[in-house]
């Protein structure tokens, strides 16, 4: 360990910013922002916001709340490409005017501007402005399809499960490209993948897929008895149109905030509105693994050839025969497996099945650079290294668990 800083917990994202000449003008403004987000917001001058909107954080934000008065009214053209440039990056405004002409408020809003509020605020007036934003861009994502749930509750999406035996053994790495590899497998009428980052202090789902954490998903994972498909699929993000993302919260929260019901509740959801869904695991066993493992299909446990990969393996089949769990549900993939003329490394992976008494029926090949290079710029393999060893057993198991279930659903 090189540094406390990696104990601390990552700062909540900007959700917000006031945009103004001097905030300090506006102190109801404050007082209210604080009341809606909490610290989740920021504070910016004009000329700064036309820099920050440029910038990767600029991509959690939801709206930011411009704030003008009579002095502002000198600068109109800057204040409209405030709000162009905002518009441009999906961002909403929040007009917030005092002792402000009709004229200039009519023309900021023909630019784009998409609530207006008076200064003084009325009580209550921003959190109903904040709220009728968030409801227009649940209706908006919908319509373009970017969280739509299309497929309707029949419940029959297949649930592969992927946990670790130990650190660094590419679980996270092989769950975010088994599913990405699921939902490309074919050019027409792909089936619907959903790939849920349940490892909620240290996923790296977001990271490796360059995705944002959102607010919407702790919100739901803390009142699932609540969820619905409009609240499931708003907490969901969409990469590249093609896979649905349930990203880990963006704060360090502990593994129990969640029961076995609340997973049970969010894999139903998921089975219902998508033909696979694929469940990244944390490496610590908790209060509901047994719910995953007894909903999945099937459940992959990634090791290594190594000795911590053996022992927690132990560990693992011990606990869960003793509480008469189906251990037997588990499929061991080897990762970074010797290469097919290495022997020896075949013989070790031999003496390995057989001193811990399972079958290990799948192994994957050793990716080198190329693997971490593709997680660090947040792509799957197949965009950044489609040639690549990993990449292909990768694609050969998504094509073969596609065809699987193809023909389960010819059979019924």
């Amino acid at each position: 360990m090189t540094s406390t800083a990696s104990l601390q917990p990552e700062p909540a994202p900007i959700m917000a910013c006031t945009v103004s000449r001097d905030v300090q003008e506006f102190d109801l403004l404050i007082e209210d922002m604080e009341a809606a987000l909490g610290e989740s917001w920021g504070d910016l001058g004009f000329a700064e916001a036309m820099t920050f909107f440029n910038q990767p954080e600029a991509g959690t934000l939801e709206f930011v709340a411009m704030a003008i008065d009579g002095e502002d009214e000198e600068n109109l053209p800057m204040l409209g490409e405030v709000i162009a440039a905002a518009s441009a990056r999906g961002i909403k405004v929040i007009l917030i005017a005092e002792d402000v002409t009709p004229a200039s408020l009519h023309q900021l809003l023909r630019q784009g501007a998409d609530e207006f509020v008076p200064y003084p605020l009325p009580e209550g007036e921003l959190s109903a402005a904040i709220k009728r934003l968030r409801q227009s861009s649940v209706a908006q994502t919908r319509a373009e399809g970017g969280a739509s749930l299309g497929k309707g509750g029949d419940g029959d999406g297949v649930i592969l499960a992927v946990q670790g035996m130990a650190g660094g053994v590419g679980a996270t790495t092989f769950a975010v490209n088994l599913a990405w590899e699921l939902a490309t497998v074919v050019k027409e009428n792909a089936p619907r993948v959903c790939l849920l980052d349940l490892d909620l202090q240290h996923g790296s789902v977001a990271t490796y897929l360059d995705l944002p954490r959102r607010e919407a998903v702790l919100e739901m994972l803390t009142d699932t008895e609540s969820m619905d498909d409009e609240v499931f699929g708003q907490a969901l993000m969409a990469y590249e149109d093609r896979l649905h993302v349930l990203t880990a919260p963006a704060d360090l929260v502990p593994l129990d905030l969640i029961g076995p019901q609340d997973v049970e509740r969010v894999l139903d959801m998921a089975s219902r509105h998508f033909d696979f869904v694929v469940v990244d695991m944390p490496g610590a066993v908790v209060q509901w693994t047994e719910t995953v493992l007894t909903a999945a299909h099937v459940y992959f446990g990634l090791v290594e050839l190594e000795m911590r990969s053996a022992q927690n393996t132990l560990r693992l089949k011990r606990a869960l025969q003793a509480e008469e769990l189906p251990f037997e549900k588990l499929r061991f993939a080897l990762n970074r497996a010797p290469r097919f003329t290495d022997l020896n490394g075949k013989a070790r992976i031999k003496r390995m099945a057989e001193s811990l008494g399972i079958g290990i029926e799948l192994q994957l090949a050793d990716g080198g650079r190329q693997v971490t290079q593709s997680c660090d710029h947040g792509t799957p393999l197949a965009v950044s290294a489609a040639k690549n060893t990993l990449r292909r057993d990768i694609a050969k198991l998504a094509r073969s668990l596609y065809d699987i279930g193809r023909n389960s659903a010819e059979a019924a």
